[in-house]
C-alpha cells in the first residue's frame, strides 16, 4: 500500500479559489467604480490575445426587428453548428416583446461583442478576451467556471454549463452539423459570431456576410433577411450599408459598452 497522499486540492480547484478572490475585487470595481483601466487588469483579467494588434476587419451585426417573424430558425441553426444540445444553454435567444403602444415584435439577443466588454475585465484567468477584429471569445480550457463574466455581462447572454451532456444534439443534422467541439461541464459558454466560420472563410478567400460558408449560421439561415453581418471597415459591406441606410440603436448604450450588435427599430417598415 502506498504512503503517498493525494493532493488536498486539484489544480482546477486551486485556480477556482484564486480566481474567486481576484474576481470578487474585479466585479465589485466594475459595478461600483465603473470600467477598470487597462493598468488595473493587466496580468489579471486582461490577456495578450490580440491586444495591441491592428486588424483589417471589425465584425458587426445588424438585426432588423421590423423583419423578424419569430421563427427561431436562427436559434436552431446556432445550436446545431455550435453543438448546443440543451435549450436552456442557448447562445442566441428570440422572445416576444411589446411596444409602449401594445404592438408585438420579436427581440433577438446574441452576445453583443462589446468594444468595452465588462466580461473580459473581470475574468481572473484571462479565459475571455476581445480579439483585434472585435469578436469576444472564450478559451474553454482556461475557464475555471467562476462565473464572474456571467455576472458582469449586462445583457444576460452567457450560460454556465452545469452538467456533462452526452446525449445527441436534437438539432443535428436537420439544422446543421457541429463545427466546434462540445464544451465540458463547469465552463461558461457564449455566442462567438460563429468565429470558426469567419476564420476558415477568410483563409479560403471568402467574404463573411456575403459567402454563406463564412457567415454566422444565424445570419445565413434567416428566411426573411432580418440579420445582416459584415465588416464595418468595409464601406460596401452589407452591415455598413445597413448602418448607413437605417436609423439603428444598441442595447444599453448608456453603459459605455459599445456593443457590436445594432438594431433597426421595430417601427421601421411597419405601418
Amino acid at each position: 500500500m502506498s504512503d503517498q497522499k493525494s493532493p488536498l486540492l486539484s489544480r482546477r480547484d486551486a485556480l477556482k479559489i484564486i480566481g474567486a478572490t481576484l474576481g470578487t475585487a474585479l466585479v465589485t470595481q466594475v459595478f461600483v467604480s465603473g470600467p477598470l483601466s487597462s493598468d488595473a487588469v493587466q496580468g489579471i483579467g486582461a490577456t495578450t490575445h490580440g491586444n495591441g494588434v491592428e486588424s483589417t476587419h471589425k465584425w458587426s451585426m445588424v438585426i432588423d426587428l421590423s423583419k423578424c417573424i419569430g421563427c427561431s430558425y436562427c436559434v436552431r441553426a446556432c445550436q446545431a453548428v455550435n453543438d448546443v444540445p440543451e435549450d436552456d444553454m442557448r447562445w442566441n435567444i428570440v422572445f416576444r416583446e411589446r411596444t409602449e403602444t401594445g404592438s408585438e415584435f420579436y427581440m433577438n439577443r446574441p452576445c453583443q461583442h462589446c468594444d468595452e466588454a465588462p466580461c473580459t475585465r473581470v475574468c481572473p484567468v484571462g479565459a475571455t478576451w476581445k480579439r483585434a477584429d472585435g469578436i469576444v471569445v472564450m478559451d474553454y480550457d482556461r475557464c475555471i467556471g467562476c462565473r464572474y463574466c456571467q455576472v458582469a455581462c449586462p445583457y444576460d447572454v452567457r450560460r454556465f454549463n452545469w452538467k456533462e451532456v452526452t446525449a445527441e444534439n436534437p438539432y443535428n443534422p436537420d439544422w446543421g452539423s457541429p463545427e466546434v467541439k462540445r464544451r465540458d461541464r463547469g465552463v461558461v459558454e457564449k455566442c462567438t459570431f460563429c468565429v470558426q466560420r469567419i476564420d476558415r472563410g477568410l483563409e479560403q478567400g471568402l467574404v463573411p456576410g456575403i459567402d454563406p460558408a463564412a457567415t454566422p449560421a444565424c445570419v445565413e439561415i434567416c428566411p426573411v433577411g432580418a440579420r445582416i453581418f459584415g465588416d464595418e471597415l468595409d464601406a460596401e459591406s452589407p452591415v455598413s450599408r445597413a448602418l448607413q441606410e437605417n436609423q439603428t440603436f444598441r442595447l444599453r448604450e448608456d453603459w459605455g459598452t459599445s456593443p457590436k450588435v445594432h438594431y433597426i427599430n421595430y417601427a421601421n417598415g411597419r405601418s
